[in-house]
Protein backbone atom coordinates (compact mmCIF):
# COMPACT_ATOMS: atom_id res chain seq x y z
CA UNK A 1 0.00 0.00 0.00
CA UNK A 2 1.19 3.51 -0.81
CA UNK A 3 1.71 5.10 2.62
CA UNK A 4 2.15 8.64 1.28
CA UNK A 5 -1.55 9.26 1.78
CA UNK A 6 -2.58 7.48 4.94
CA UNK A 7 -4.80 9.91 6.81
CA UNK A 8 -4.94 10.65 10.52
CA UNK A 9 -8.61 11.63 10.18
CA UNK A 10 -11.07 13.20 7.76
CA UNK A 11 -9.81 16.70 8.51
CA UNK A 12 -6.28 15.81 7.42
CA UNK A 13 -7.63 14.21 4.26
CA UNK A 14 -9.55 17.41 3.53
CA UNK A 15 -6.47 19.58 3.97
CA UNK A 16 -4.51 17.38 1.58
CA UNK A 17 -7.31 17.50 -0.97
CA UNK A 18 -7.50 21.30 -0.68
CA UNK A 19 -3.80 21.44 -1.56
CA UNK A 20 -4.19 19.01 -4.48
CA UNK A 21 -7.17 20.67 -6.16
CA UNK A 22 -6.62 23.05 -9.09
CA UNK A 23 -7.10 26.83 -8.76
CA UNK A 24 -10.78 27.61 -8.07
CA UNK A 25 -12.67 30.89 -8.27
CA UNK A 26 -14.59 31.33 -4.97
CA UNK A 27 -17.35 33.18 -6.80
CA UNK A 28 -17.82 30.42 -9.36
CA UNK A 29 -17.33 27.29 -7.24
CA UNK A 30 -19.44 25.35 -4.75
CA UNK A 31 -18.22 22.40 -2.68
CA UNK A 32 -20.85 19.66 -2.36
CA UNK A 33 -20.34 17.02 0.32
CA UNK A 34 -22.03 13.67 0.71
CA UNK A 35 -23.25 13.56 4.30
CA UNK A 36 -22.34 12.62 6.71
CA UNK A 37 -18.74 11.42 6.33
CA UNK A 38 -17.88 13.71 3.45
CA UNK A 39 -18.66 16.87 5.41
CA UNK A 40 -15.52 17.02 7.63
CA UNK A 41 -13.40 16.47 4.50
CA UNK A 42 -15.23 19.15 2.54
CA UNK A 43 -15.08 21.61 5.43
CA UNK A 44 -11.28 21.76 5.21
CA UNK A 45 -11.46 22.45 1.47
CA UNK A 46 -13.94 25.26 2.08
CA UNK A 47 -11.75 26.70 4.84
CA UNK A 48 -8.58 26.65 2.76
CA UNK A 49 -10.14 27.96 -0.44
CA UNK A 50 -12.93 30.19 1.02
CA UNK A 51 -15.58 28.24 -0.86
CA UNK A 52 -19.28 27.80 0.02
CA UNK A 53 -20.49 24.39 1.19
CA UNK A 54 -23.65 22.58 0.17
CA UNK A 55 -24.78 18.97 0.48
CA UNK A 56 -25.88 16.21 -1.87
CA UNK A 57 -28.68 14.36 -0.11
CA UNK A 58 -28.08 10.80 -1.23
CA UNK A 59 -28.76 7.42 0.36
CA UNK A 60 -27.55 3.97 -0.57
CA UNK A 61 -30.23 1.42 -1.44
CA UNK A 62 -29.07 -1.75 0.28
CA UNK A 63 -30.04 -5.28 -0.72
CA UNK A 64 -32.61 -6.74 1.71
CA UNK A 65 -30.73 -8.76 4.31
CA UNK A 66 -27.41 -7.35 3.04
CA UNK A 67 -27.67 -3.61 3.73
CA UNK A 68 -24.00 -2.96 2.96
CA UNK A 69 -24.40 -4.33 -0.58
CA UNK A 70 -25.65 -1.44 -2.71
CA UNK A 71 -28.16 -2.22 -5.42
CA UNK A 72 -28.52 1.48 -6.12
CA UNK A 73 -28.86 4.93 -4.57
CA UNK A 74 -31.38 7.74 -4.44
CA UNK A 75 -30.64 11.47 -4.58
CA UNK A 76 -33.17 14.00 -3.32
CA UNK A 77 -34.41 16.83 -5.50
CA UNK A 78 -37.51 18.20 -7.20
CA UNK A 79 -37.65 14.79 -8.85
CA UNK A 80 -35.72 12.23 -6.72
CA UNK A 81 -33.15 10.45 -8.89
CA UNK A 82 -32.68 6.69 -8.50
CA UNK A 83 -29.55 5.03 -9.88
CA UNK A 84 -29.58 1.23 -10.13
CA UNK A 85 -26.70 -1.22 -10.24
CA UNK A 86 -28.26 -3.65 -12.70
CA UNK A 87 -25.61 -6.31 -12.11
CA UNK A 88 -26.45 -6.46 -8.40
CA UNK A 89 -30.16 -6.14 -9.13
CA UNK A 90 -30.20 -9.15 -11.43
CA UNK A 91 -27.92 -11.18 -9.14
CA UNK A 92 -30.27 -10.68 -6.21
CA UNK A 93 -33.48 -11.26 -8.16
CA UNK A 94 -34.84 -7.77 -7.65
CA UNK A 95 -36.76 -5.74 -10.23
CA UNK A 96 -36.39 -2.07 -11.14
CA UNK A 97 -39.81 -1.41 -9.62
CA UNK A 98 -38.72 -2.98 -6.33
CA UNK A 99 -35.44 -1.08 -6.22
CA UNK A 100 -37.19 2.22 -6.98
CA UNK A 101 -39.70 1.54 -4.20
CA UNK A 102 -36.87 0.75 -1.79
CA UNK A 103 -35.28 4.07 -2.73
CA UNK A 104 -38.48 6.05 -2.17
CA UNK A 105 -38.73 4.49 1.29
CA UNK A 106 -35.50 6.33 2.15
CA UNK A 107 -36.90 9.77 1.33
CA UNK A 108 -38.28 10.49 4.84
CA UNK A 109 -34.78 10.13 6.32
CA UNK A 110 -33.37 12.35 3.57
CA UNK A 111 -36.07 14.93 4.33
CA UNK A 112 -35.24 14.77 8.05
CA UNK A 113 -31.58 15.43 7.34
CA UNK A 114 -32.32 18.25 4.92
CA UNK A 115 -34.53 20.07 7.42
CA UNK A 116 -32.05 19.55 10.26
CA UNK A 117 -28.88 20.45 8.38
CA UNK A 118 -30.11 23.39 6.32
CA UNK A 119 -32.50 25.11 8.73
CA UNK A 120 -30.02 27.87 9.64
CA UNK A 121 -28.17 28.47 6.36
CA UNK A 122 -28.85 29.67 2.85
CA UNK A 123 -27.93 27.16 0.17
CA UNK A 124 -25.59 28.43 -2.55
CA UNK A 125 -26.81 28.33 -6.15
CA UNK A 126 -24.88 25.75 -8.19
CA UNK A 127 -26.29 26.61 -11.62
CA UNK A 128 -23.54 27.55 -14.04
CA UNK A 129 -20.81 26.95 -11.47
CA UNK A 130 -18.05 24.44 -10.81
CA UNK A 131 -19.16 21.76 -8.36
CA UNK A 132 -16.45 20.08 -6.28
CA UNK A 133 -18.08 16.84 -5.10
CA UNK A 134 -16.51 15.39 -1.96
CA UNK A 135 -16.79 12.27 0.17
CA UNK A 136 -14.42 10.62 2.64
CA UNK A 137 -13.87 7.88 0.07
CA UNK A 138 -15.81 5.39 -2.03
CA UNK A 139 -16.07 1.62 -1.90
CA UNK A 140 -18.66 0.46 -4.44
CA UNK A 141 -19.21 4.01 -5.71
CA UNK A 142 -23.01 3.65 -5.69
CA UNK A 143 -23.86 6.84 -3.81
CA UNK A 144 -21.21 8.90 -5.58
CA UNK A 145 -22.35 7.70 -9.00
CA UNK A 146 -25.93 8.70 -8.19
CA UNK A 147 -24.75 12.06 -6.90
CA UNK A 148 -22.72 12.88 -10.00
CA UNK A 149 -25.57 11.94 -12.33
CA UNK A 150 -28.08 14.00 -10.35
CA UNK A 151 -25.85 17.08 -10.25
CA UNK A 152 -25.85 17.37 -14.01
CA UNK A 153 -29.60 17.93 -13.87
CA UNK A 154 -29.03 20.87 -11.49
CA UNK A 155 -27.27 22.82 -14.21
CA UNK A 156 -23.67 22.81 -12.98
CA UNK A 157 -21.08 23.94 -15.52
CA UNK A 158 -18.25 21.66 -14.41
CA UNK A 159 -17.88 18.75 -11.99
CA UNK A 160 -14.68 18.01 -10.08
CA UNK A 161 -14.68 14.75 -8.14
CA UNK A 162 -12.51 14.99 -5.01
CA UNK A 163 -11.76 11.85 -2.98
CA UNK A 164 -9.15 10.86 -0.42
CA UNK A 165 -9.34 7.17 -1.33
CA UNK A 166 -11.00 4.80 -3.80
CA UNK A 167 -10.48 1.32 -5.25
CA UNK A 168 -8.63 1.45 -8.58
CA UNK A 169 -11.22 -0.81 -10.22
CA UNK A 170 -14.14 1.44 -9.19
CA UNK A 171 -12.70 4.90 -9.80
CA UNK A 172 -12.87 4.79 -13.64
CA UNK A 173 -16.66 4.34 -13.51
CA UNK A 174 -16.84 7.64 -11.59
CA UNK A 175 -14.19 9.65 -13.42
CA UNK A 176 -16.14 9.27 -16.65
CA UNK A 177 -19.00 11.19 -14.97
CA UNK A 178 -16.80 14.11 -13.91
CA UNK A 179 -14.84 16.70 -15.84
CA UNK A 180 -11.85 16.31 -13.55
CA UNK A 181 -10.93 13.92 -10.73
CA UNK A 182 -8.55 14.30 -7.81
CA UNK A 183 -8.08 11.09 -5.81
CA UNK A 184 -5.20 10.96 -3.35
CA UNK A 185 -4.96 7.22 -2.81
CA UNK A 186 -5.90 4.11 -4.82
CA UNK A 187 -4.60 1.16 -2.80
CA UNK A 188 -4.22 -1.99 -4.93
CA UNK A 189 -5.69 -4.11 -2.14
CA UNK A 190 -8.61 -1.93 -1.15
CA UNK A 191 -10.62 -3.28 1.79
CA UNK A 192 -12.74 -0.39 3.08
CA UNK A 193 -12.77 3.40 3.16
CA UNK A 194 -12.01 3.39 6.88
CA UNK A 195 -8.79 1.47 6.30
CA UNK A 196 -7.22 4.67 4.93
CA UNK A 197 -7.75 6.47 8.24
CA UNK A 198 -6.25 6.11 11.69
CA UNK A 199 -9.33 7.71 13.27
CA UNK A 200 -12.62 7.05 11.49
CA UNK A 201 -15.57 7.66 13.85
CA UNK A 202 -19.08 8.10 12.54
CA UNK A 203 -19.87 11.72 11.76
CA UNK A 204 -22.86 12.94 13.76
CA UNK A 205 -25.76 15.16 12.73
CA UNK A 206 -24.50 17.82 15.17
CA UNK A 207 -21.06 17.82 13.53
CA UNK A 208 -22.63 18.32 10.09
CA UNK A 209 -24.71 21.28 11.31
CA UNK A 210 -21.68 22.86 13.00
CA UNK A 211 -19.51 22.46 9.89
CA UNK A 212 -22.12 24.06 7.67
CA UNK A 213 -22.35 27.00 10.06
CA UNK A 214 -18.61 27.52 10.11
CA UNK A 215 -18.33 27.38 6.33
CA UNK A 216 -21.13 29.93 5.96
CA UNK A 217 -19.16 32.33 8.21
CA UNK A 218 -15.87 31.78 6.37
CA UNK A 219 -17.37 32.60 2.98
CA UNK A 220 -18.99 35.75 4.41
CA UNK A 221 -15.97 36.79 6.51
CA UNK A 222 -12.87 35.13 4.99
CA UNK A 223 -10.59 36.37 7.78
CA UNK A 224 -12.39 34.51 10.54
CA UNK A 225 -10.54 31.53 12.06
Amino acid sequence: MNTQYTFTDRAEAGRLLAHALPPLDPHETVVLALPRGGVPVAEQICKARHLPLDLVFVRKIGVPGQPELAVGAIVDGDKPHVTINHRIMHATGLSETEVSAMGRALLPEIDRRRQLYLSAIKRPDVRGKTAVVVDDGVATGATMRASLLALRSRGVAKVILALPTAPPDVLPSLTCLADQTVCLEQPPYFTAVGAAYRDFPQTTDAEVVAALGRCAKWTTNPGEP
